[in-house]
């Protein structure tokens, strides 16, 4: 009988940041925008939770096998972040874009109701 070693391979568990962040209003809406540097679109998700927008990332390291970082300041870890959400948003018109480690999320307000006068009718 051959003894067989099972070596667990642990992974180190990555630094948890939560990334830079710029929310402005405007008249369409309120605009977010996120600083997420080597995250992939497939390694990012964005989920409602009840009031909350829920923004999760995870970065991969970029170095090779003989590389070491001397300095990490947006190196592999996994981003979170979590903005609340007015009663204004019209959350089934949210729309976001990744493009060069910027994440931008447009969260619309909801349109006005005009204000409408209700007929009268008699019985």
């Amino acid at each position: 009988m051959t003894d067989t070693t099972v070596q667990k391979t642990e992974e180190k568990a990555l630094p948890r940041v939560s990334p830079a962040t710029d929310i402005l209003e405007r008249e369409d809406g309120y605009h977010v925008f996120m600083d997420i540097p080597g995250v992939r679109r497939e390694d990012l998700k964005i989920d409602i939770h009840e009031n909350e927008l829920v923004v999760s990332g995870r970065a991969e390291a970029h170095g090779g096998e003989k590389e070491s970082y001397l300095e990490v300041q947006f190196g592999p870890g996994e981003y979170a972040r979590t903005v609340s959400l007015s009663d204004m948003v019209d959350r089934e018109r949210i729309a976001a874009v990744l493009k060069d480690g910027v994440l931008s999320i447009h969260l619309p307000k909801l349109e006005k109701l005009a204000p409408r006068r209700i007929p009268i009718q008699t019985a």
